[in-house]
């Protein structure tokens, strides 16, 4: 799935539209201190008053919710063993074209009983489970009206589970009218926390119009955060990378091959090269190319594009093979980069930090002056402080 796939299916998650329906919802509230179901209830999401359908489709929404790679994860199913019945790829697809709800039910309730085989929540839990179609108009033509555009649709079956901790209501003091009195408050019923999922998933996956029953689309709680056991033994899932992850294993293999030091120009000259290749993906938004991704290939082409000496691709190769063991490795270029659109590079010293962006990054440089090491930063304006104007003093030569 792509960031325009989940930002369209997620803006349907309202009251009244006839572009998603749920058919079904289905209940589980997990005792902290057990591992079995403490209750069940599976409905018609149609029977529910409106203002319990309002409140799950806002936390529905909330679990679509985040940047790809960094709190949602495309995971790929692990390969189904022969006379395997749980795996869980197998539970949601036979939950899914399931015609009888007991049998989708049935199928849900297996996938949130191994929610809990070994594992200790550190509170009261409810996981929900719908399904319901998803319906994404055609293209539009210019001489389309609006009655045109809906002839034409495609239909995507999905399920959607969201995971919620309980905590207990604060104790106050309230004001009784029928006594006339105060009086503490004695409520005791454990408040489902909608507003913040802790995890969630939606399946199939789907790039465009095309469903993919191979791939699950995980939310993790918190930003490059994910549950790993959770993907593995719940989900059946095989290993991700984040794009934290992906960061950190591009500059390990940058210094493998050129060295842990370098100057500002030569950087942001690394970092214009991978973001044309991003404007590039941009541009041709329509196209159905996967994201950019650097291999070695890629990596050689960027570091000698930069300006860098003396690189090529079997330098590059034992660089991938020494930092993680694969010279097929390949990270996507969107991870790798600092965001252009913020000042998303921090230099931080013992006097000041300071944040810029990436393209901006030329015209800071570090310069010895006068025996010290100095902070240069090339400036078009006048430099304001507190109000002041600053003087400008003598020049480094």
């Amino acid at each position: 799935m792509n960031k325009k796939d989940i930002a369209d299916i997620r803006k349907r998650f309202k009251l009244d539209t006839d572009l998603l329906k749920i058919s079904d919802i289905y209940n589980v509230y997990i005792k902290q201190e057990s591992s079995e179901i403490f209750h069940e209830e599976s409905r018609s999401f149609s029977l529910l008053d409106r203002e319990q359908q309002e409140l799950f489709l806002a936390n529905f929404k909330k679990v679509l919710g985040g940047k790809l790679d960094e709190k949602l994860f495309e995971v790929k199913f692990q390969r189904q063993e022969e006379g395997q019945t749980d795996h869980t790829q197998r539970l949601l697809y036979e939950g899914l074209h399931a015609d009888e709800v007991g049998e989708w039910k049935a199928n849900m309730q297996r996938i949130a009983l191994k929610m809990v085989e070994d594992s200790q929540y550190e509170k009261d839990m409810v996981v929900t489970f719908i399904r319901g179609n998803y319906f994404k108009t055609t293209k539009r033509q210019p001489d389309e009206t609006e009655t045109d555009m809906r002839d034409e649709v495609y239909t995507t079956p999905f399920i959607l589970s969201s995971m919620n901790q309980t905590e207990l209501p604060k104790s106050s003091l309230v004001f009784d009218f029928v006594e006339r009195e105060f009086k503490s408050s004695l409520l005791a019923d454990p408040v489902i926390k909608l507003a913040s999922p802790i995890g969630g998933f939606l399946f199939p996956s789907f790039t465009d119009n095309a469903a993919d029953i191979n791939h699950i689309l995980y939310a993790a709680s918190k930003s490059n955060k994910p549950d790993f056991h959770f993907i593995e033994n719940v989900l059946n899932g095989n290993e991700i990378m984040t794009a934290e992850e992906d960061k950190a294993v591009f500059e390990e293999i940058i210094k493998a091959v050129i060295g842990d030091e370098v100057n500002s120009k030569t950087l942001a000259n690394v970092y214009d090269e991978i973001n044309s290749m991003l404007v590039v993906e941009e541009d041709n938004e329509d196209d159905e190319e996967s994201t950019p991704t650097l291999d070695t290939k890629e990596v050689a082409r960027v570091l000698k594009a930069s300006g860098i000496k003396d690189v090529s691709t079997e330098k590059v190769e034992r660089a991938f093979q020494q930092v993680v063991e694969d010279k097929n490795y390949e990270m996507k270029a969107s991870h790798v980069v600092p965001s252009y659109a913020s000042k998303s590079i921090k230099i931080s010293t013992k006097v000041a930090n300071i944040a810029i962006s990436p393209q901006d990054l030329r015209y800071v440089r570090q310069v010895n002056y006068n025996g010290k090491r100095c902070l240069l930063i090339e400036v078009e304006e006048d430099t304001m402080i507190e109000g002041f104007k600053l003087l400008p003093e003598e020049l480094l030569e």
